[in-house]
């Protein structure tokens, strides 16, 4: 089985790839994420910050030119709690954070909370 590589000179290198305008909201979503659970791990896959719970995509920071999202892999089973979650589909959600407004840190640790809790239940079925 293969491991993630998961140095913190990657993540690191994540911020040094960003643009200027990008580095101060993508580190706010990352220290939200990180205060509602140390205990994920952070890599980097497809060119994004990714959050990790047992092997398990969780949530990731994807910027865009004049956004970022907060990805929440399981997040269509989040969306009645969080009408802050945008997309379709089976899975996927995303959490829109424009950078020119301040991260909401409680309402983006509530998400990762309830995220893990959700990742949680259904690794115990």
């Amino acid at each position: 089985m293969r491991h993630l590589v998961r140095p913190s000179a990657l993540v690191a290198t994540y911020f040094d790839t960003l643009a200027p305008n990008q580095v101060a909201t993508a580190r706010a979503l990352q220290q939200a994420v990180l205060a509602a659970a140390p205990q994920l791990e952070q890599t980097v896959k497809w060119g994004n910050l990714t959050f990790v719970s047992e092997g398990r995509n969780l949530l990731a920071i994807v910027t865009h030119k004049a956004h970022a999202h907060l990805q929440v892999f399981n997040g269509a089973m989040l969306g009645a709690e969080f009408p802050e979650l945008e997309g379709v589909g089976k899975g996927i959600r995303h959490m829109k954070q424009r950078y020119s407004q301040p991260v909401d840190d409680a309402l983006v640790q509530d998400i990762v909370r309830a995220a893990v809790m959700v990742g949680i239940s259904r690794r115990d079925d």
